[in-house]
């Protein structure tokens, strides 16, 4: 069985962070294995605290995974501080480590908490972005990264050639926060062709933990050996149906982590995003 790597935050709350990558990682078929960067006091409705780890405790779970169960393929989710960055990025340099790795750039929690230091965004595209095979924000955080509003799909684009350009990686930058869409549309652009991702809205949904569960998605197909196209393609259906799977628990809806009926949702045809300044008129690839 594949092993994939989850460098991320503990969500007490079960949602988000290591905890939805975990189920993730199951529902999908790989073996998950995690170096927990901070513990978080949180519920789908807020944060209560954030407390990192020392950075020799995370040092010491990334040497305990890659000495016995090397990861296929990886990802990083709330770093939280400056400090735990460079503990990953020098580990990732001295280790030569050389499998995909997913950045997802976890910056403001569903809550509207922050969840990224000020101070550490500015390393996290200099050490970081320029080592990933793929980042993932949401429209906040690449309005963040880019320093620009993203309130369109022509946007949406905007910054994903911007990401490629300034940074080498491939971006998938996610419009699930877009107001006036008739479907939740998704960017992706590996620096050579763009593709269009597209699915229904599930409406009467909220939930916390999609970014999470789609990044960590992402990570499980790219560890089964599936091409960067194919792993995206895949995860957004699983996203998709996770959250029109979702449970009531509590007092909120919990996403449904569940891999039947994956099949994978590039959009063939026209777009049909509903966003009258989108340009993209050629179908899944233009």
């Amino acid at each position: 069985m594949p092993v994939a790597l989850s460098i991320a935050g503990s969500d007490s709350g079960g949602g988000a962070g290591i905890q939805a990558d975990l189920q993730t990682f199951a529902a999908l078929g790989v073996h998950g294995t995690t170096a927990i960067a901070c513990l978080t006091a949180q519920n789908p409705r807020e944060v209560k605290g954030v407390q990192p780890a020392w950075p020799q405790m995370l040092r010491q779970q990334l040497e305990a995974v890659f000495e016995e169960l090397p990861p296929a393929a990886m990802k990083t989710g709330m770093l939280y501080s400056r400090n735990l960055m460079v503990v990953v990025a020098d580990f990732l340099e001295t280790h030569r480590v050389n499998v995909p790795l997913v950045v997802d750039p976890v910056m403001v929690a569903t809550s509207g908490a922050r969840l990224l230091r000020t101070d550490a965004v500015r390393l996290l595209q200099k050490r970081l972005l320029g080592r990933a095979t793929l980042v993932t924000p949401n429209t906040m955080e690449a309005a963040l990264l880019w320093g620009r509003e993203v309130n369109t799909v022509e946007d949406l684009r905007a910054v994903a050639r911007w990401l490629h350009e300034h940074h080498g990686c491939a971006a998938l930058v996610k419009g699930g926060h877009l107001k006036g869409l008739k479907v939740a549309v998704d960017v992706l652009f590996d620096g050579r062709e763009e593709w269009l991702l597209e699915a229904p809205w599930v409406r009467g949904v909220s939930t916390h933990g999609t970014g999470c569960t789609y990044s960590a998605a992402i990570t499980a197909g790219l560890a089964k050996g599936l091409s960067l196209l194919e792993a995206v393609s895949q995860a957004k259906d699983f996203i998709t149906q996770a959250i029109a799977h979702s449970q009531r628990i509590g007092r909120h809806q919990v996403l449904g982590w569940r891999a039947d009926k994956v099949r994978g949702n590039l959009k063939a045809g026209g777009c049909n995003c509903g966003d009258p300044a989108c340009q993209s008129r050629q179908g899944g690839v233009y």
